[in-house]
């Protein structure tokens, strides 16, 4: 990065962004190098809220590490406890990349940050959770942490500005920690490289029939235009985006993830909170913007409040919102679409949609945002997104009378309406050990114990409490229709006819549709600009990501959510930099 600030200066804030980057609590090593004997306490934020954890050290080394109080589900326990058993005999700080759990980052990452609390302390250490700022400048603000605002922070720093990223979470990441299947693009490199056909043309095809045709085509067109690039570009960075699955509605293989299927959301926020350590992009976690700064017309800075309470201004010559949408906020959920009311939501619990008064009080507009997203299959008891990316590796869904009912790959919002109308409002997704072993999201399932697992499907049906006879048949006859290439009870498209289900053992898992993604928000143009109820610019003011709306009209494609943070995060950073280079 091209800074623009004092050798001072330089030194202070680096170290400011390698404490916030780690998101585990981190320590001052001025201050102490050894662990004083006695009983320590520290905090950390999990999935389910606050853990707190007590350890005892001895002789500099940690004897002993339990948790007091928790909240997290119950499949997190095995997570929580491995942790502590990671934490025995140590000398210094855990780390999530050495000690965290595979498909437990949250839990992991919340229970590191109260062990590393605990440690600091027992060192007589500062650390972030001490940390109280004062009013301050900087050239670019980004609000959220997430996917789309850690895209928007690289690419500005890497233009040459010092950029601040506030987070109201006590980690980084958003709803992107949840992401599983990938991100949408076509015509890329990779693509090429696997010979995949497909074309942008196709692409905004699918995305405007997915959306109903209710989706803003120039936002479409900008976000298919640019994919490829982006794909690139975090390749680039770092990312492995080698693998290529098939999502609802899509008509070609374009999502993009990790070797073998590996959830995506996780691997991004690695890669990207590496690169914005890279770029010196300083990242302030447990602070709550509260509203914007106008000088004129112009946005000029955020208000900001301390974890301690206290306040302070931030200013800057451009602002980024990347704060997520608000399917976590029931009582906003239900506003716009009561039929919603007691649905179960996917989203993390600051999805709550704050930046939208903030927006509002400037005189900035909103969009669609009746239009909310339930994902067709979340886990029934614990409400885990099981990816879409299981049925496009081959899957199936069945109701409770053991018989299929819909086509699986149709988009998000038929298949939910289809398990709706079943008994029970659920169904089960049942695959065999050829799909498991082509998905590795499908351990993380395995892992936190939602899937029923048996030798023949006469058994897996008795231990899903299906009958027998039926699911039978329907395997015999999808099985059948697949090594024909073609679904005549619903159309399945051979492309998705992947493979058929016929090696044991087989697997089932429960499932119900869940709230997902708020498809309304702030109004943007092609560029990311913040508009106005007229459609003016609102001049240093830009959005990206769920929090903003227009991009995927009525439904969204699997895949383009987390194409949408790449893609048009990028693009707010890109921007801002540019408006501030050229005044």
């Amino acid at each position: 990065m091209k800074t623009k600030l004092s050798a001072t200066w330089i030194v202070i804030a680096s170290i400011l962004m390698l404490i916030a980057i780690t998101a585990c609590t981190v320590r001052d090593n001025t201050v102490g190098t050894t662990m004083r004997d006695g009983v320590w306490e520290g905090t950390g934020e999990g999935r389910g809220g606050t853990i707190l954890v007590r350890i005892t050290v001895t002789n500099n080394t940690i004897t002993d590490a339990k948790v007091i109080s928790q909240s997290e589900s119950s499949f997190a326990q095995a997570a929580l406890n491995e942790v502590l058993d990671n934490a025995i005999g140590r000398t210094d700080y855990l780390s999530l990349d050495t000690d965290g759990v595979t498909g437990a980052t949250l839990t992991s990452t919340g229970v590191i940050d109260a062990l590393n609390m605990a440690i600091a302390t027992s060192k007589g250490e500062k650390t972030e959770e001490e940390k109280i700022y004062a009013d301050g400048y900087c050239d670019i603000v980004v609000i959220g942490a997430g996917g789309a605002g850690l895209c928007a922070a690289v690419e500005a720093a890497s233009k040459g500005y010092n950029v601040t990223v506030i987070e109201k979470q006590g980690i980084v990441g958003g709803n992107t920690n949840y992401s599983t299947g990938g991100i949408n693009a076509a015509e890329t490199s990779v693509q090429k490289n696997l010979g995949i056909e497909d074309s942008k043309d196709l692409f905004f095809d699918d995305t405007m029939k997915g959306g109903h045709y209710l989706n803003d085509p120039v936002l479409v067109r900008s976000f298919v235009d640019n994919g490829p690039l982006t794909i690139d570009w975090l390749i680039s960075l770092g990312a492995d985006l080698s693998d290529i699955g098939l999502m609802g509605g899509s008509s070609a293989k374009r999502t993009h993830r990790p070797q073998g299927g590996t959830a995506i959301g996780p691997h991004l926020m690695k890669v990207l909170k590496e690169a914005s350590e890279s770029e010196n992009v300083e990242i302030r976690t447990s602070n709550k913007v509260t509203g914007l700064i106008m000088e004129g017309e112009r946005v000029c800075g955020v208000k900001v409040e301390n974890r301690d309470g206290s306040t302070y201004q931030l200013k800057a010559k451009a602002v980024v919102i990347a704060t997520g949408g608000f399917g976590a906020n029931i009582e906003m959920v239900t506003k716009y679409c009561p039929q919603l009311k007691g649905f179960p939501t996917l989203n993390h619990k600051g999805a709550t949609g704050d930046a939208f008064s903030w927006v509002e009080a400037i005189g900035g507009s909103m969009i669609q945002l009746e239009q909310i997203q339930i994902h067709p299959t979340a886990e029934y008891v614990n409400h885990i997104l099981i990816t879409e990316a299981v049925r496009g590796n081959g899957a199936i869904l069945v109701n409770a009378g053991g018989k299929r009912f819909v086509d699986e790959m149709q988009t998000r919002d038929v298949v939910s309406d289809a398990i709706l109308s079943q008994t029970g409002n659920m169904a089960f997704l049942i695959f065999d050990d050829q799909v498991r072993k082509s998905l590795a999201a499908i351990e993380t399932y395995y892992n936190q114990g939602v899937l029923k697992e048996a030798q023949t499907i006469e058994e897996l049906a008795e231990k899903a409490g299906l009958p027998t006879d039926v699911l039978t048949a329907t395997m015999v006859r999808y099985t059948k229709m697949q090594q024909n290439g073609c679904d005549e009870d619903f159309g399945r498209s051979a492309t998705a006819l992947t493979a058929p289900l016929n090696v044991p053992p087989y697997y089932s898992v429960c499932v119900t549709p869940a709230i997902h993604h708020t498809m309304g928000g702030i109004k943007v143009d092609k560029d990311m600009h913040v508009l106005r109820i007229d459609n003016t610019v609102v001049p240093g003011l830009y959005a990206a990501g769920e929090v903003t709306g227009g991009l995927h009209g009525a439904n969204r494609l699997g895949g383009n959510g987390v194409g949408d943070i790449v893609v048009n995060g990028k693009i707010a950073g890109r921007n801002a930099a540019e408006e501030i280079s050229a005044n």
